[in-house]
């Protein structure tokens, strides 16, 4: 009994919800801390930058496989998601979007691979720290929404120069009432940037710590009475969030894309 308590207690701490998402050092010194949300942001981009060439850097009339996958994708966000927004000017801005997509919607799938338990069973290396849902960081979501924020400014200037932009921030409107106008659509951008970093950080932080606590449940109630009843329920219910959750990493990537394509517009088609 004392042996298992022990064992519990060892066990427990590992087991806690918040693990797999806890920002983790891997490396400092002095001047610089690199830590395990970093590495997953560092892999996204290699992986992107050497898959996405391989399988649509050809040109071919007909795709297949993986590359059909991508281009259904690069084409329905193209001409169902910004065309609709962007109209002509969507050339100009949709290689952003498709970007900001598969960069999100990567590090989103990566979070869902237990990579430090992978580098264990080839190394027995153990609390490596490796991987992690780095969209579940507010730091990382935060500076997504940052990106966002500079780019529907910028595209805003661009299209309408920079007195034509903040001029149409409140057009036609009387004069005694102008300043407040500016006021709340200054707070209306700032709010949006904020929306769009908690949102994707909310939903990928609360779909992580669900499936932790159900694998929490069963080392909780593996003495009793109801142990096999309840480890057979939490391995069923996550495996069903498990697919969930491959479903919200998909959808949180296309809703922070389809949001940004929105604010875009707005900016850029100001008399709309």
């Amino acid at each position: 009994m004392i042996q298992a308590q022990i064992t519990m207690n060892m066990i427990l701490p590992s087991m806690n919800p918040l693990d797999h998402i806890a920002s983790k050092v891997l490396y400092r010194n002095d001047y610089f801390v690199f830590t395990n949300h970093m590495f997953m942001i560092s892999l996204a981009t290699v992986l992107l930058l050497a898959l996405l060439p391989l399988v649509v850097g050809r040109r071919v009339l007909v795709r297949r496989g993986f590359g059909n996958a991508i281009e259904a994708i690069c084409v329905y966000l193209r001409e169902e998601v910004v065309r609709p927004f962007l109209k002509d000017k969507t050339d100009k801005y949709v290689g952003l979007l498709w970007t900001m997509f598969f960069f999100i919607l990567t590090l989103n799938l990566l979070g869902m691979v237990p990579l430090e338990k992978i580098v264990f069973l080839f190394t027995s290396v153990e609390n490596n720290h490796l991987g992690g849902t780095a969209t579940a960081n507010i730091w990382v979501t935060g500076s997504l929404a940052v990106i966002s924020f500079l780019l529907f400014h910028y595209a805003g200037i661009r299209e309408n120069g920079f007195v034509g932009y903040f001029k149409n921030f409140a057009p036609k409107v009387p004069i005694f009432i102008m300043p407040f106008i500016y006021l709340m659509e200054t707070l209306s951008s700032f709010v949006r940037m904020f929306s769009l970093a908690i949102r994707l950080f909310a939903n990928m932080l609360a779909g992580h710590v669900l499936l932790g606590t159900l694998l929490m449940l069963i080392i909780l109630f593996q003495d009793s009475p109801f142990g096999s009843a309840v480890g057979v329920g939490s391995t069923i219910f996550r495996v069903m969030m498990s697919l969930m959750e491959l479903f919200v990493a998909f959808l949180q990537a296309y809703i922070f894309t389809f949001l940004t394509t929105i604010f875009i517009g707005l900016a850029v088609h100001q008399d709309h």
